[in-house]
């Protein structure tokens, strides 16, 4: 599932704007709590009645597109210089003591 934006939703008075499930006020990182503390998949479900494994693989999609638009890409990086850089007047004749 890539397709989150029928069930990840945004809403300004809502949990502070923070991304909730189907417009109720559990939290894309509600869950990812509830899993990073030991919780499994079917122990949140089965806490909360009303959500499904579609939306608990909505959150997993909502983050990672968050997460991929966050990366920054250099397109204008200097290279790595392979060969030591001479000190003022010395030539670069190999090695570094």
């Amino acid at each position: 599932m890539n397709d989150y934006t029928g069930i990840i939703t945004v809403e300004p008075g809502k949990r502070s704007g923070q991304p909730c499930i189907r417009g109720m006020r559990i939290t894309v990182y509600d869950i990812f709590e509830y899993l990073a503390s030991g919780m499994t998949v079917a122990e949140i479900l089965d806490d909360f009645p009303y959500l499904t494994e579609t939306d608990i693989r909505a959150c997993f999609a909502y983050a990672a597109a968050w997460k991929k638009s966050q990366t920054v890409v250099y397109t204008n990086e200097t290279s790595i210089r392979s060969e030591p850089i001479a000190e003022s007047g010395k030539s670069t004749g190999g090695s570094i003591s």
